[in-house]
């Protein structure tokens, strides 16, 4: 599968391409990872980790050439992602104890076997294909990373945090809430005692018979850890802060589509007296991401930057990284008294937003956080188990 094209022009033409196939092909054949042309999938998921293509375009898109019925299951897959950000806002302490985990466990020695398996050289066939394709291309098929994830934990025996950390440093479309949350599915975290046991006739069958690696964990023993605590409820919310007479737009890599996010607030749209993009896809991981990460971020930071222009018709500014001080000079160098900014669900770029809210503080200029109508009506219903939140489907369509 090639490296798509960091662009929202490129998005589109993907959704287009796909939807005649988002209904019952798609349903039949989804769960096959049949090599480099991936025909079977959208290939959107870059695309709706970055919102350079919303949820709501995708979905819309897909239900106007076909009922909800024939692409039911593509419609679950994207309210999927949606679901997992809802499930970690309201349990934040799942990612504050893997980011500590990953950072002690990458601090001193990795365990036996970690570097032979990130390099390709774990001896199982289809773990070293899948590698190089993951560092390669920035992609896996889901029902892959599966399997890699069932592989990496029951038959290597290697930290789920560390497979995670090796993921969302190289995937395309990795999110905190997404790609953390799947591992710990696998491992039997997420739904206490239920793991996820790779066989080889599965990796058979739906590969069609490129991969039945020998060797692999016949039992799948759940993993363990303290009761979280409380959940923590969505904020009713959609805007957080009060929003002053000079004001300026900073989008971020959780959400570079500006045009939809100000439809839905038109009393911004009007006052906006510049705009700015700032990125750091490193932080996702102590040890960086990959030049392939890195590059897509890059692109589509641009991407936003050239379709989001002030008041005045200037592009939007891409600044040098995503610092405070970086931000701060910015907004002190329009006169602002004001950044509006898309909400950031839980993960890195809500952290570097705690950040620099007390900086703006001292400064006299107000952070502004701006969620999605979609985040702010389906997350609170993502407060136990996938299955209750499916069954909310169809009515959150008809809402959205």
């Amino acid at each position: 599968m090639p490296t798509p094209t960091p662009t929202r022009a490129a998005g589109l033409d993907a959704l287009e391409d796909f939807v005649p196939r988002a209904g019952a092909a798609y349903a039949r054949d989804r769960n096959h990872d049949d090599g480099p042309s991936r025909s079977n999938v959208s290939g959107l998921s870059p695309y709706l980790r970055h919102r350079l293509v919303t949820e709501q375009e995708v979905v819309e898109a897909v239900l106007a050439h076909t009922g909800l019925g024939a692409a039911e299951k593509f419609v679950q897959e994207v309210f999927w992602r949606t679901y997992w950000k809802g499930w970690l806002e309201q349990n934040p302490e799942v990612w504050r104890r893997y980011r500590h985990d990953v950072a002690q466990l990458t601090a001193g020695d990795l365990p036996p076997g970690h570097h032979d398996a990130v390099e390709g050289r774990s001896g199982i066939d289809a773990m070293d294909a899948w590698v190089r394709e993951l560092v390669d291309t920035g992609y896996l098929h889901n029902h892959t990373r599966m399997w890699f994830a069932s592989i990496w934990v029951f038959t290597l025996g290697l930290p789920w945090q560390l497979g995670a950390d090796f993921f969302h440093r190289h995937l395309l479309d990795g999110d905190a809430a997404s790609n953390t949350l799947s591992w710990r599915w696998v491992a039997g975290l997420q739904t206490r005692g239920k793991t996820y046991l790779a066989t080889a006739s599965n990796i058979s069958r739906f590969t069609d018979g490129r991969f039945s690696p020998a060797g692999l964990a016949t039992t799948a023993r759940a993993l363990d850890e303290e009761a979280l605590p409380a959940r923590t409820p969505v904020d009713p919310a959609d805007v957080v802060g009060r929003v002053g007479d000079r004001v300026g737009l900073l989008l971020h890599e959780e959400d570079l589509e500006a045009g939809s996010l100000l439809a839905e607030r038109p009393d911004l749209v009007h006052t906006l007296l510049a705009t700015a993009v700032s990125a750091d896809a490193g932080a996702r991981s102590p040890s960086g991401v990959s030049p392939v990460v890195a590059a897509f971020t890059a692109g589509a930071v641009a991407d936003a930057a050239a379709r989001t222009p002030d008041a005045s018709g200037r592009p939007a500014r891409v600044l040098t990284d995503a610092a405070p001080a970086t931000v701060l000079s910015w907004a002190r160098a329009e006169g602002l008294d004001t950044v509006v900014v898309p909400f950031a669900p839980v993960g890195p770029v809500a952290e570097r937003l705690e950040a620099l809210r007390p900086v703006l503080d001292a400064e006299g200029i107000a952070l502004v956080t701006v969620r999605r109508r979609w985040d702010g009506t389906a997350w609170p219903h993502a407060a136990r188990g996938f299955f209750p939140f499916r069954e909310r489907i169809p009515a959150l369509v008809r809402q959205l």
